[in-house]
């Protein structure tokens, strides 16, 4: 996905290992779970401030990508953090964290995210859930957001309501949504290639 294309045009690539994933073994996953969530964005966002502290960016030249759980993740931090950011990718993401566990697979999820109906839980769910915490006359990114017809894991509905919310509130945010594909977004090498392509050449533009 990061190629040669992407480096000849004089991008770098960064990938942030933060508390959340499976790759430093069990404890670093359970840093990141339930009221520990914000752990995860804390991570993510002291990446971007080291990154431009060591000058190898700028907030006018630094965009953001992640899918799925990645896609709350970028979505989290750029309503958290948007003064860092000049660009967004959110690709089959969720953001609705208040319905989340309604749609599709969400259910299955409450063990890493919590329970939002229940009052406690949702009292640090929401303090990150994009949906709820994006917000009319803030300056925000610009965002390209994606997701599939055919998703069958994170409902295409997270994408399109945030979409809604921030095009409502006047914020530049611009929308693919392709017909086919599931969670991966795309269901051949031919959407894939130009599910990739929108992607880049938005952040191509946006950031040089």
């Amino acid at each position: 996905m990061t190629g040669a294309a992407w480096l000849d045009n004089g991008g770098i690539y960064v990938l942030a290992n933060i508390r959340g994933g499976g790759e430093f073994g069990p404890r670093w996953h359970q840093g990141a779970l339930k009221d520990k969530r914000q752990n995860a964005y804390d991570d993510f966002i002291a990446v971007a401030e080291d990154v431009i502290a060591r000058k190898l960016s700028s907030p006018r030249h630094l965009g953001i990508m992640g899918g799925s759980n990645g896609g709350l993740l970028v979505g989290a931090v750029m309503v958290q953090r948007p003064e860092l950011f000049n660009a967004v990718v959110c690709q089959v993401p969720l953001l609705d964290m208040r319905r989340y566990h309604l749609l599709l697979a969400g259910a299955s999820w409450m063990g890493e995210y919590g329970d939002p109906d229940d009052a406690a839980q949702w009292a640090y769910i929401g303090n990150y859930s994009p949906y709820q915490n994006v917000r009319a006359g803030v300056t925000y990114p610009r965002v390209l957001l994606t997701t599939s017809t055919r998703d069958d894991r994170v409902h295409p509905a997270h994408a399109r309501k945030m979409v809604a919310r921030m095009q409502e509130q006047g914020h530049d945010v611009l929308y693919w949504e392709n017909l086919e594909g599931g969670h991966a977004g795309a269901a051949n090498n031919d959407q894939q290639t130009q599910m990739w392509a929108l992607s880049y050449t938005f952040l191509l533009k946006q950031l040089t």
